[in-house]
């Protein structure tokens, strides 16, 4: 009797761990049903918050700035925000380097003007000697301007660029409709970290004159080697015509001797 009254009281305690194990498990599931989404949506506006402003930045971009030279350089202005255009842009030219030629090229929709300077200290370009030099270049839209996820890009012709420098710094202002402005103006420090608002920064080339300077000496050299081989050539063709001929005259004599002593025998 004993045995038969605990027998039906195994299973009853079995079932109710299988009951706790299982609401366990339904719990844990539901946890992360609910909180991995927005876990993991945490974590993408986060990257999308880093990696936003690396695309959005102002920059100068040139295919080839030679020292001492002229380039055509543009400035690319992408526009940042989601609810407003960018309806201005203000760049400031460097004045440790004046450039005394900038030339915009007209942009569809936007209206352009130059301020000039004048210099502290008179520079000289071709053999003229300049006083004034531009200073700031401004465009603003006459419509809608660059808007949400466009950009725009505003081309430049400058020079003369400075042969004692590797770089020119910019700084730009970047004006949107809402009144909003972003100033581009932070210098990027060499092995430090970039700075939330960095200045336009164009890259200087080698000097073309250097590379036309070694071409042109090369080709110089090859036409010298050339002219000595020629005259060379000439040198050892006349002497083998000069040789050629005497033996053609001692020849002559040399029949003419034998047929003259050919006869005194005769005789």
């Amino acid at each position: 009797m004993s045995n038969a009254s605990t027998l039906p009281s195994e299973p009853t305690m079995s079932g109710t761990s299988d009951i706790s194990e299982t609401s366990k498990s339904s719990g844990i599931a539901g946890f992360i049903k609910t909180r991995l989404p927005l876990v993991g949506g945490i974590a993408a506006g986060s990257v999308l918050l880093l990696a936003g402003p690396a695309f959005a930045h102002v920059s100068v971009q040139s295919d080839n700035a030679p020292k001492g030279g002229f380039a055509t350089v543009n400035f690319k202005v992408p526009n940042e925000q989601d609810h407003a255009s960018t309806v201005k842009l203000e760049v400031t030219l460097p004045t440790d380097h004046p450039l005394a030629s900038v030339m915009p090229q007209p942009v569809p929709g936007w209206k352009v003007s130059v301020t000039k300077t004048k210099l502290a200290k008179p520079i000289e370009m071709e053999g003229e000697k300049i006083t004034e030099a531009p200073s700031k270049i401004t465009w603003t839209a006459d419509g809608k301007g660059v808007e949400p996820g466009q950009f725009q890009q505003f081309p430049l012709s400058i020079g003369q660029l400075p042969k004692d420098a590797d770089q020119l710094v910019f700084k730009a202002l970047q004006t949107y409709d809402n009144k909003q402005v972003v100033r581009w103006i932070e210098p990027t420090k060499e092995g430090g970290p970039e700075p939330e608002n960095p200045a336009p920064v164009l890259k200087l080339t080698a000097a073309e004159d250097d590379a036309h300077g070694a071409a042109a000496d090369a080709k110089s050299a090859d036409r010298s080697g050339d002219v000595k081989t020629a005259a060379a050539t000439d040198a050892s063709d006349g002497t083998a015509r000069l040789l050629g001929a005497a033996g053609i005259v001692v020849g002559v004599i040399g029949v003419g001797f034998g047929v003259f002593a050919g006869r005194r025998r005769n005789a």
